[in-house]
């Protein structure tokens, strides 16, 4: 990695936790924050998952400390972000894969893991460990939905390969699939 890919990096890394901050409490619905999601997955096609981890991290402490946010907005984002890069990675570039990989991770086991928390960190009373499932993975479509056509939009006209070029990102592990992105 150059030093100019790296700071590249940063740049886009902190514009997509600042998009992502500002954004959400702007477009979201009750109970629901579609644009985390679209953040997340944006992050982890440009950046890959240790990056979309940190982003999500980044964002739900932000919003946790500043906006008064329960810890949901933590353990409803970090494991779909993460297995959004890492399907991705391992799909050799498929961008139904990213946004899978945020549904399942935030829908279900994002949901699942909020349970715990909000009951006993935070004293929620009358929940089950299902409680969290249907509005995560209500969000997780709108929000995957929106950035497949997104990113579809960008993997057409060239940009995204364009984006990631640039950013010094290496989604192909086998020299075969170099320059050749699927959906």
């Amino acid at each position: 990695m150059t030093r100019n890919s790296s700071l590249f990096r940063t740049v886009v890394l902190s514009m997509l936790v600042a998009i992502g901050v500002v954004i959400s409490p702007i477009l979201r619905i009750e109970g629901m924050c579609p644009t985390a999601h679209l953040i997340n997955i944006v992050c982890s096609v440009l950046l890959g998952p240790w990056y979309s981890l940190l982003c999500a991290t980044l964002i739900g402490l932000i919003r946790m400390l500043f906006m008064g946010i329960p810890p949901l907005a933590l353990t409803g984002a970090v494991f779909g972000a993460f297995l959004s890069g890492v399907l991705y990675r391992t799909s050799n570039g498929k961008i139904i894969c990213a946004v899978l990989g945020e549904i399942f991770g935030t829908g279900v086991i994002g949901a699942i893991a909020s349970y715990p928390v909000m009951t006993l960190i935070m004293g929620r009373t009358g929940l089950t460990w299902l409680f969290y499932v249907p509005s995560f993975i209500t969000a997780t479509i709108m929000g995957g939905t929106a950035a497949y056509f997104l990113l579809k939009a960008l993997s057409r006209n060239g940009m995204l390969l364009k984006f990631q070029t640039s950013l010094g990102v290496n989604i192909y592990d086998k020299p075969h699939t170099k320059n050749k992105i699927t959906n």
